[in-house]
């Protein structure tokens, strides 16, 4: 090849690699990630005007990337009344193609724990808990709306009341039938590294179906991987949002980085945006978008759990 021809490609190589764009931008992760932590949401807790307002965001950003409603719903709120009070889950939807009654969910929930009694600092942000996993259910809920390839509908929800007894995960999980739901993907706690250090993550319940070999098997040409649980002891399954449709069968696992024998923030006041390496958690929705594609694309579908 001449030397002429060479420096040609080489300069269309730079152009073309110049032109390439992250899957994921992590400037609006960090955006929506801080809004959601902000101290004007004032910790999130279930019946309060601070969830109330994080759901308004929530709403906000699936109108701006165009989901549709759930059902019969005429807005993105599914609400229902839990101990006497109103409340509601935040969801929207991207229609399947060839296979619309198969259902892929990406979840976490948006409530934390409110305001404390007494302090100079009294509101817990909930930064990582689990404002993290609700900025990646934005965050997907984007990217595969953009993509338009999905043979299964996607929904996305931002559950309420996972701190207080599940009630959001409880009472969506009464008004789908859990049969048509394919695969769960629930996302809590993203925003450390994993006890493996950076592009790792744990998906619980690792034993109970295929769903993690899945993903395991289509993120083999990346630099992320995938683990079993290494918290057993904490019956980590059982405690978020995934467990209500897990019982019904369906392939319900969360995704964490949390090292939940260390975590130094967990459920403290001091669990704020400026705690969280927000690179590393963009790589992290990259990677559940990435290993999800076979099953979004119906050419995968989970075992069922037992």
């Amino acid at each position: 090849m001449k030397k002429g021809s060479v420096l040609l490609f080489f300069f269309l190589g730079l152009f073309v690699h110049a032109q390439e764009k992250p899957m994921f931008d992590q400037q609006e992760v960090v955006r929506i990630e801080t809004e959601l932590a902000s101290d004007k949401m004032e910790g999130r807790a279930i019946f309060t005007a601070g969830i109330d307002s994080a759901s308004v965001f929530i709403e906000r950003e699936f109108k701006n990337i165009g989901l549709t409603y759930f059902k019969d719903l005429k807005t993105y709120r599914q609400e229902f009344v839990a101990k006497g009070k109103n409340a509601n889950n935040v969801i929207g939807i991207v229609p399947g193609k060839s296979k619309p009654n198969e259902y892929v969910i990406f979840s976490a929930h948006y409530d934390h724990l409110g305001l404390a009694e007494s302090g100079t600092d009294k509101i817990y942000n909930g930064a990582n808990d689990d404002a993290s996993g609700t900025t990646a259910v934005i965050a997907l809920a984007k990217y595969f709306k953009e993509l338009n390839q999905n043979e299964r509908t996607l929904i996305f929800v931002a559950f309420t009341g996972e701190e207080v007894g599940g009630f959001g995960a409880s009472y969506f999980s009464k008004n789908i039938d859990a049969k048509t739901v394919v695969a769960m993907f629930n996302i809590e706690m993203i925003g450390t590294e994993s006890k493996w250090g950076k592009n790792s993550a744990y998906i619980t319940g690792f034993e109970k179906s295929d769903f993690g070999t899945i993903l395991q098997k289509n993120l083999a040409n990346s630099n992320f991987s995938f683990n079993a649980d290494p918290y057993p002891q904490e019956q980590l399954f059982y405690r978020s949002d995934n467990a209500r449709l897990a019982a019904l069968g369906v392939p319900a696992h969360t995704i964490s980085t949390s090292k939940m024998d260390v975590e130094p923030n967990y459920h403290k006041l001091s669990d704020a945006v400026s705690t969280l390496d927000l690179a590393n958690m963009t790589e992290i929705i990259e990677a559940i978008a990435i290993s999800s594609q076979s099953i979004v694309n119906g050419k995968d579908t989970p075992s069922r759990v037992k």
